[in-house]
């Protein structure tokens, strides 16, 4: 027997509610036929799904699933009704997450094409990885803008695309800099303002750092490019950052670039899932890029 897609409709009203009287006033049931709808959900599935605590209905941990799965095939029903009827709307919205430690300029970039379009709205949302991809999963999300691969296997269906590759620096205030100055006279004479351990980028510097007899002095480990900008600009140290992440403070002179490495790239992937009906933006901006 299939799976009756109204029992989960009731369902989920009872999770969200926790009262089946509340529950069965909203969906204009009675009680009697509100539970009987879910005692016939819970046969069908073979777990209970509730559990009474004195007057709330919890869910148990079969219920649990369930409800994400619900949840789920709501939000994908909707996003099907609002794609289908697109044509003719005044104006298409994209919503785009980017990793709040991910460049501005960068991210500026990649939305240009639609910006300032009558016809578009974006919605930017920035967080951290597993939000993210979560949000991709439940399709609250487009694409996500990241400076990682996000792998792909059975259990994580995500398409990264690389969509830009940008060489990295030691950047700093222009006072720091000295004649015949090289890589490795900077790193043994320079503090530095360096992204974390678990960073890609970390990764290939520490990898390159490691072929200079110095060792480098570290001033600061930051997970936020802004906040790397910030401290170059008090002059706390060089910060490793690719120059687009800080365009104006180069054009305006304030730092500067001493040193670029060779070989280091940072690199900027488009997130996005497999969907029978994908955002026409999403393919509009990727293209762009390309």
């Amino acid at each position: 027997m299939e799976l009756n897609y109204n029992h989960l409709r009731y369902f989920r009203a009872v999770a969200l509610e926790g009262n089946l009287t509340r529950a069965a006033a909203h969906l204009n049931l009675s009680q009697s036929a509100l539970s009987v709808q879910i005692k016939a959900l819970e046969e069908r599935l073979g777990h209970a799904l509730f559990d009474r605590v004195g007057r709330r209905l919890e869910l148990t941990e079969a219920g649990r699933i369930a409800l994400d799965h619900a949840e789920a095939i709501f939000r994908s029903g909707d996003e099907l009704l609002a794609t289908l009827r697109q044509t003719g709307r005044a104006r298409q919205a994209i919503r785009v997450g980017a990793l709040a430690t991910l460049s501005r300029n960068f991210q500026l970039a990649f939305l240009r094409p639609l910006l300032g379009r009558a016809d578009v709205e974006i919605v930017l949302r920035s967080a951290g990885m597993a939000e993210l991809l979560r949000g991709l999963e439940s399709l609250a999300l487009d694409v996500v803008l990241t400076n990682e691969a996000v792998p792909r296997d059975a259990a994580t269906p995500f398409l990264s695309r690389r969509i830009a590759g940008q060489p990295v620096s030691l950047i700093g205030r222009p006072e720091r800099a000295r004649a015949g100055d090289d890589l490795a006279a900077l790193l043994a004479r320079e503090p530095l303002i360096l992204p974390t351990a678990e960073s890609g980028l970390r990764a290939a510097f520490d990898g390159l750092a490691s072929t200079y007899p110095a060792v480098p002095q570290i001033a600061a480990e930051v997970d936020d490019i802004a906040m790397m900008r910030l401290l170059a600009r008090e002059g706390v140290g060089l910060a490793l950052l690719p120059p687009i992440a800080v365009t104006d403070e180069l054009a305006a002179g304030t730092l500067v670039e001493h040193a670029r490495l060779e070989g280091v790239v940072e690199s900027f992937h488009a997130v996005t899932l497999t969907r029978r009906f994908p955002n026409p933006l999403v393919a509009e901006l990727l293209r762009a890029e390309r």
